[in-house]
């Protein structure tokens, strides 16, 4: 087998991985992703105790221990982009020899939770309710760059949800990866059901602020649409590249999201970090038990 080349595969003079700064010994099995880096400490706060804490740019990782077992949280910014960076280089830290740059012969499974914020799409989830991801739909496109993206996704519901919200052709092709089974029953007690990840915040959210958008109904159609029973419950923007990118590479995703704004009610919560604190507390207590 040819190693990885140096092109390919970056490593800092330190031999910590590019962007993220880490090396193997400094992540856990079991990771918190949260988009702001300031919410790192906020779940750290939650830690019994602290082996480390590194950041480079938007990404800070914080590694400890939480019931007597290892826990990390690291911060991904906001983006599928950027998602495409933090699951990628924390795979290699872990299936990778970083020194003989080869595949290692036996894999190791991560358990990634994101906890972040959303907006709901149904009248009926108001501000202040967590949300999970059980399955991810992507807007953005980014799991199309990737081969094997066809046998982690559900095409069954693409065709579907291509049809009902009369998807423009000018846009990314969307794709929808299930969540893992074994964080998903962790997490069953929350509500559950679609979650979109849209590439912005503002358009591709149908927000207009200036600039009117191409689909003027584009979210009453998406709140109307089900699927074996479930209905698009929120829009966030990263969590189809954790699933996606984490079936592909084999390890088990989830997304957990407060919502902050109803899109439908018009509504606000402006008191929405109390909730995320007691949230971030309770779903690291979840992982470590």
């Amino acid at each position: 087998m040819k190693p990885i080349e140096e092109s390919e595969l970056i490593l800092n003079g330190d031999g910590t991985i590019f962007h993220l700064h880490l090396k193997p010994e400094n992540i856990a099995d079991n990771i918190i992703l949260v988009g702001d880096q300031n919410r790192t400490d906020v779940v750290a706060n939650c830690f019994d105790s602290i082996e480390c804490s590194i950041q480079n740019r938007e990404f800070k990782t914080i590694t400890g221990t939480k019931n007597g077992n290892r826990i990390s949280v690291i911060s991904t910014g906001i983006g599928t982009d950027n998602i495409d960076i933090v699951i990628t280089e924390l795979d290699a830290l872990v299936n990778v020899d970083l020194n003989t740059r080869l595949p290692k012969s036996e894999h190791k499974t991560l358990n990634l939770v994101r906890i972040g914020t959303c907006g709901s799409l149904q009248a009926d989830i108001p501000v202040g309710t967590p949300i999970v991801t059980a399955i991810a739909g992507g807007l953005d496109g980014l799991l199309n760059f990737y081969d094997g993206r066809n046998k982690v996704c559900d095409l069954e519901l693409e065709k579907l949800f291509n049809e009902h919200t009369k998807r423009n052709s000018l846009l990314a092709s969307p794709y929808f990866v299930e969540s893992s089974p074994v964080l998903l029953d962790k997490l069953k007690k929350y509500r559950s059901g679609i979650t979109l990840s849209a590439p912005g915040f503002y358009g591709p959210q149908g927000r207009e602020i200036r600039l009117k958008i191409a689909d003027q109904g584009i979210n009453e159609r998406l709140e109307t649409f089900e699927y074996k029973g479930l209905k698009i419950n929120n829009y966030e923007m990263e969590s189809s590249a954790i699933n996606g990118l984490g079936k592909l590479l084999g390890h088990n995703t989830a997304t957990i999201c407060l919502v902050i704004a109803n899109r439908r009610c018009k509504d606000f919560g402006t008191d929405y970090r109390i909730i995320m604190k007691d949230l971030v507390a309770e779903i690291a207590d979840i992982l470590t038990k």
